[in-house]
């Protein structure tokens, strides 16, 4: 009879997520075994390997960013609980670092396109509240806080929070004058 798991995916996948931050691409399964205080071969036997980790975090992901989204109170509370982890500027370097590695992989950039396309979809039910707001809201606001993350992460004045809030704010304020 096997033993009953006493350590669950989601613990591995939440010390995948603080290594990246840590670390950024350059993390081992050492790294995660430790964070989530286990041995290696826990996380080995689980996820097999980096990339099945990476995986089982980017599946993860959709199905987080669908509730985040869905439980947000409107649209800028949608983006920022997006958002928010990445408000300091070594971890989003480190999880930026991370992204530019699985763009490069076929598999996880395709696990990529279902998180942006769940994100983009749960954020259109919100930007349909919007006045003013043209048909492809979401997907305009989606790249504009992606183009925000970045452009902070190269040059991080203030807070990311609150320049995603300055620069989605300025958007959607537009939208409705023009409504």
């Amino acid at each position: 009879m096997a033993r009953p798991r006493t350590i669950t995916d989601e613990r591995l996948l939440s010390a995948l997520g603080a290594v990246i931050s840590t670390h950024g691409p350059g993390f081992t399964v050492a790294d995660v075994a430790a964070e989530a205080g286990v041995s290696v071969g826990t996380v080995s036997q689980r996820f097999g390997s980096k990339h099945g980790l990476l995986k089982a975090l980017s599946q993860a992901a959709v199905g987080q960013v669908r509730a985040q989204v869905r439980d947000a109170p409107d649209v800028l509370g949608a983006i920022l609980a997006v958002y928010r982890g990445l408000d300091d500027p070594s971890t989003a370097a480190n999880n930026l670092g991370q992204l530019a590695i699985d763009l490069a992989d076929p598999e996880l950039r395709e696990l990529l396109g279902e998180f942006f396309a769940a994100f983009e979809a749960e954020l259109a039910v919100h930007t349909r509240t919007v006045a003013g707001a043209p048909p492809q809201a979401a997907r305009i606001l989606v790249s504009l806080a992606n183009g925000t993350a970045i452009a902070w992460s190269v040059r991080p004045a203030g807070s990311l929070v609150d320049r995603i809030t300055e620069d989605v704010t300025a958007v959607l304020e537009g939208w409705q004058d023009n409504g």
